[in-house]
């Protein structure tokens, strides 16, 4: 029954906390409280809450720990743009830019590198957004599906 008690606690406090340690913990608490219920004698119960708790603690604490340094994924706006693949419409050159079909939306274009020329029909990689302009590279990449 200690073991059910602790657990609940623990569980209670991890809800208001949020640490997920204490939520570790209660796992363990859990799986002492099975262990007690067929049984084995109290060194048993605290062998499996220990090693359910540290097992726990050093596999899902460090994947937590990685997962909330990550920036958001979510790129709304013209960044979600950039990396993207285009078709060069027109011409595009450096003295003159050109247009680029990105997602259905049309955008006029400037190459990444001075003096690069990209004839029509070309796929690109958009680089970068400059104000309303898109800038971009012949794609390195073959084009999915073709």
């Amino acid at each position: 029954m200690f073991w059910l008690i602790l657990a609940a606690l623990l569980a209670i406090a991890e809800v208001m906390t949020l640490t997920f340690v204490l939520g570790m913990l209660a796992t363990g608490a859990a799986g002492a409280a099975v262990i007690g219920a067929i049984g084995a004698p109290v060194v048993a119960q605290l062998i499996v809450f220990a090693g359910v708790s540290v097992v726990l603690l050093a596999l899902v604490l460090p994947a937590a720990r990685r997962h909330r340094r990550q920036p958001p994924a979510i790129r709304s706006g013209m960044a979600r743009l950039i990396g993207t693949r285009a078709m060069t419409l027109s011409e595009i050159d450096t003295a003159t830019g050109g247009r680029v079909r990105i997602g259905g939306e049309t955008w006029t274009a400037r190459p990444y590198q001075d003096g690069l020329h990209i004839a029509a029909g070309e796929w690109v990689d958009v680089l970068a957004i400059d104000g309303v302009t898109a800038v971009v590279h012949p794609t390195t990449l073959p084009v999915a599906g073709s």
